[in-house]
């Protein structure tokens, strides 16, 4: 089954979701930008300042960068937000808020890059610092369909040996052994973080758990 947004929904979201992100981000304390996520070793200011390069970054930013990272796509993805991450909390938020209704993707990738890099950082985000964060659930479908179906940029997470279903829309995918959940869960676990996923269904409330 398809789950493809259309381009300007798709984009409408990805706005109030950066813009929804900086409104929380503004209210934080010092301590509380410093606090470690699901993220790697990221803390969510490393997560904040990640979401904000993407629309910036230029294709001869990330040869340069990827020059530093010597070829490593990964490394150059971390290292570039740890370095963007030593700038005052306020420029990072600046930077999200000027960056909320871009259409500009980041060199290789397409606007459902955009809308799943912002869905799960912001739950990176939210649940490091014990917020609760709604996720739509069109949104959250379109992004774990890219997250399946994705080859390039190559998939960094493996895809569970299990068949999902969510249990809040239409979504179904993969064979064997059933896990059942709300699709923002199962985006969560998609992208290797089923932790997460559980921390978020708890946070959500009896109405989004598996009964």
């Amino acid at each position: 089954m398809a789950a493809v947004l259309g381009t300007d929904e798709l984009w409408q979201i990805v706005e109030r979701e950066r813009t929804s992100l900086a409104d929380l981000l503004a209210g934080l304390s010092p301590g509380a930008w410093e606090t470690p996520t699901r993220c790697g070793d990221w803390r969510v200011r490393d997560v904040a300042a990640h979401l904000s390069i993407g629309a910036r970054s230029t294709y001869r930013w990330v040869l340069r960068e990827l020059v530093r990272s010597r070829g490593n796509f990964d490394r150059m993805i971390h290292d570039s937000a740890v370095r963007e991450a030593r700038r005052p909390a306020g420029e990072i938020v600046a930077d999200l808020r000027a960056i909320a209704g871009s259409r500009r993707c980041a060199p290789l990738t397409t606007p459902r890059e955009s809308l799943l890099d912002v869905l799960v950082h912001g739950q990176d985000i939210a649940l490091a610092l014990g917020r609760t964060r709604a996720m739509p659930p069109e949104a959250a479908r379109d992004a774990a369909d890219r997250v399946w179906t994705m080859r390039v940029p190559p998939r960094p997470w493996p895809l569970p040996h299990a068949r999902l279903v969510a249990t809040d829309i239409a979504w179904t995918r993969g064979t064997g052994e059933e896990i059942r959940g709300p699709i923002a869960a199962l985006l969560l676990l998609l992208t290797g973080r089923p932790e997460a996923a559980e921390e978020w269904t708890g946070r959500a409330g009896a109405d989004a758990r598996e009964r």
